[in-house]
């Protein structure tokens, strides 16, 4: 499997941006699935993105239309690009991979690898 890193967190304004990236090594990364979720104190963990091997793209309801996930396989990353942050959208955001599709986006045993996290945190 892959080792994960995200990079790009911070602090940020209501309605502000950021973009998180999601660098892989160890494999080719072109082959996987890679998903982001994000978990903030004191709830699980939860779905926000993934895209597949072919840019297939799916969104949780909370952030369609604000977030965009992208893949870049020449540089073993994957991005997040978070537009209209909101307060409600701070958490530990952490990427999660695995080499091919499961049979799910959506769950967190559908994939194999994960990163460390990095903190989003959204002033109202």
């Amino acid at each position: 499997q892959v080792q994960l890193e995200e990079s790009g967190g911070g602090l940020v304004q209501a309605g502000g941006s950021l973009r998180l990236s999601c660098a892989a090594s160890g494999r080719t990364f072109s082959s996987y699935v890679v998903g982001w979720f994000r978990q903030a104190p004191g709830k699980e963990r939860e779905f926000v993105a993934a895209i597949s091997w072919l840019t297939n793209t799916v969104y949780a309801d909370s952030v369609k239309g604000r977030f965009t996930i992208s893949r870049d396989n020449a540089k073993n990353t994957v991005y997040l690009q978070m537009n209209s942050l909101k307060p409600e959208d701070t958490a530990d955001y952490i990427c999660a991979a695995n080499r091919g599709y499961s049979g799910s986006y959506y769950y967190t045993t559908s994939y194999a690898s994960w990163g460390q996290g990095t903190q989003v945190t959204v002033s109202s």
